[in-house]
């Protein structure tokens, strides 16, 4: 059941004028099908269109921000923030996925923790604030929950090679991930990994593939390392 999307406007911290905009940001395809509802009522559009403001803020954002680097490492950055993963990862902080409508097909096999469902709705998300407040009003959002904490962010869009980085600089131990598990249906599976350096245990993660695990895992043996 998705929740109220007034809780979801106020966790924006944006007020939308036409609040169908909000609403339209939410319904997944599969929802439109299922409720006969036109192809245009879904929020593929706004997605589209939220891409590209994303990718435009995104831009300006490193190009002011990091005046030294190379327009190679900009592209490499920039396509890391707006990827997939990464995307699904910052909408966790507005729990995006409980304010969705989505078919029963899709809510049955899990669609709301989906990390491509997730992903898209997020961007749509930045295409409704676009087309109710303007771009001034989608690039306050992306700067709050998308290229906030911009030094872990980065730790956790590259988390497995910075790793990998930090362990050849220290020597030459191994560095390994290991399967531990993986929990669910074959459409909704849970993977659990853990990654070692040499005979020593780093860090745990958990995804809904064994990539996005291992970039968890990673992501928190780099946490701890830097606390050791």
């Amino acid at each position: 059941m998705n929740r109220d999307l007034k809780e979801l406007e106020q966790k924006t911290g944006y007020e939308f004028k036409d609040r169908g905009l909000l609403r339209r940001a939410m319904i997944h395809s599969s929802y439109a099908n299922e409720h006969h509802m036109e192809k245009k009522e879904c929020n593929e559009r706004m997605e589209f269109l939220g891409d590209a403001v994303l990718e435009l803020a995104c831009s300006d954002f490193l190009y002011r921000q990091y005046e030294d680097m190379p327009e190679g490492e900009m592209t490499k950055l920039r396509a890391s923030i707006v990827c997939e993963p990464t995307l699904a990862y910052c909408a966790e902080e507005l729990r995006l996925g409980e304010y969705l409508l989505l078919g029963k097909g899709e809510e049955i096999t899990g669609g709301r923790s989906r990390n491509s469902i997730v992903s898209d709705a997020m961007e749509a998300l930045i295409g409704a604030i676009y087309l109710d407040g303007g771009f001034a009003s989608a690039k306050e959002f992306i700067y709050r929950f998308i290229l906030n904490d911009m030094e872990h962010k980065r730790l956790f869009y590259d988390s497995k090679t910075i790793l990998q980085e930090i362990v050849q600089s220290e020597g030459d131990r191994p560095l390994g991930y290991e399967m531990l598990g993986e929990t669910g249906p074959d459409h909704n599976k849970q993977f659990e990994v853990r990654v070692m350096i040499g005979d020593q245990e780093m860090g745990r993660g958990t995804g809904r593939s064994k990539k996005a695990a291992e970039a968890m895992a990673a992501y928190r043996a780099i946490l701890k390392l830097r606390e050791m």
